[in-house]
């Protein structure tokens, strides 16, 4: 037998280690000081009212022997995938409810589509990244091609000239930095992924909390991506979904490669590999794009994106620069006085009782820089915000 030896290529996931075994270290030493937990990226708001009850109605429906439902469709239910589709609708995109896949949720997708690719893919992904990109394409056997990100460009990199890839990673908003590709940014990667036969993976899991009508909320906004561009999707951040795992895929019917068309191998792919996402949580995604529902949910995004209101007011105070907070519920912040981001932790620990993520845990590009989520209940935002303005 022979092991998948691209494991071996993995490098330890040391970042939220680290940050838990240095957190545990200064609680054993300061015991009954509070801290500020400004870093986790889960949300803290129950799930919306809409959709608990729409769960409670699919466990009753689960009990009784005329509603009761077994094994559901491999690529999603009709209702759920109709509601999506006609979800995008109302943001002016025309996708067909059978262009939309259900999930598990994002991340479990962001890996498990590179099965539609050949094994020893040329893969650019943009740094600072969320680690899963790296590691699932390391996993798969993929040559991974940094496209490095810098305050200069407001951690926004655009395509260069010599830029090879065949598949091409971009989240916007982004994790960690929170920035987002406008129109025309965005339309200069299609543009490229079309000419160089490129597939883009849209990872779009913080779209609700776009504000600037010039960032578009999906990929498909843009001319010409329906044939270069898969776009994953999740309800965690957007309805509360974290712990109750439900996302979505799009891949448009125009996606073809080497003859081949992406979305009939997807077919083939669920309908071999899953036996789909259960009917009890379905039920409640499609809850989320009720009227009711997505009233319900805008609520709890105007407390996150209060959040990122408050700690954009504290570093305005302190001249320091950053991005991110205004479409997306990170804040990403150089550190101060020429720190690394693993001694900025280190200060905010021991002078402010807050904890955050350190940039280097993303990539070397993140090295000087610092992720705060907004996540946290505004009484905790508030304290933390105080306590950084006065640090800084």
């Amino acid at each position: 037998m022979i092991p998948n030896t691209n494991y071996s290529q993995l490098k330890e996931s040391y970042l939220f280690f680290n940050i838990a075994q240095k957190t545990k270290a200064w609680q054993d030493q300061h015991s009954g000081q509070r801290l500020l937990r400004m870093g986790i990226g889960d949300v803290s708001l129950p799930l919306s009212p809409a959709v608990i009850s729409a769960l409670h109605g699919a466990v009753e429906d689960q009990a009784k022997a005329g509603s009761f439902h077994g094994y559901m469709p491999e690529c999603g239910a009709p209702f759920l995938r109709e509601a999506i589709a006609a979800h995008y609708q109302t943001k002016g995109v025309d996708i067909d409810s059978e262009e939309v896949f259900v999930s598990s949720g994002a991340s479990d997708e962001l890996g498990d589509i590179l099965d539609l690719f050949q094994r020893g893919q040329t893969v650019a992904i943009m740094e600072p990244a969320y680690p899963a990109y790296v590691d699932a394409n390391l996993m798969a056997g993929n040559r991974i091609l940094k496209v490095e990100a810098s305050q200069e460009q407001g951690f926004l990199p655009l395509p260069e000239e010599g830029l090879e890839a065949d598949l091409i990673y971009i989240c916007s908003p982004n994790n960690p930095t929170g920035a987002a590709y406008d129109r025309e940014q965005l339309r200069k990667w299609v543009d490229f992924a079309n000419q160089k036969d490129a597939v883009i993976l849209f990872d779009a899991a913080y779209e609700a909390f776009i504000e600037d009508p010039e960032v578009p909320h999906s990929i498909f906004e843009i001319e010409g991506a329906k044939t270069c561009a898969i776009e994953i999707c999740s309800l965690s951040k957007t309805a509360g979904f974290t712990g109750t795992r439900c996302g979505y895929t799009i891949i448009p019917r125009e996606l073809t490669r080497g003859g081949m068309n992406l979305r009939q191998m997807w077919i083939r792919n669920r309908t071999t590999k899953t036996n789909g996402v259960s009917y009890i949580i379905q039920k409640g995604a499609a809850a989320v794009f009720t009227p009711e529902g997505q009233a319900q949910i805008q609520e709890n995004l105007r407390i996150y994106k209060e959040n990122a209101k408050t700690l954009m007011r504290a570093l305005d105070t302190t001249g320091i620069w950053y991005t991110g907070g205004k479409n997306a519920p990170y804040i990403w912040m150089r550190c101060p006085a020429g720190m690394d981001s693993w001694a900025f932790f280190d200060l905010l620990l021991d002078r402010a009782q807050i904890v955050g993520t350190p940039g280097e845990g993303f990539g070397a590009c993140g090295r000087d820089f610092f992720r705060f989520s907004t996540f946290s209940s505004p009484q905790d935002t508030a304290e933390a915000a105080q306590r950084l303005a006065h640090l800084l």
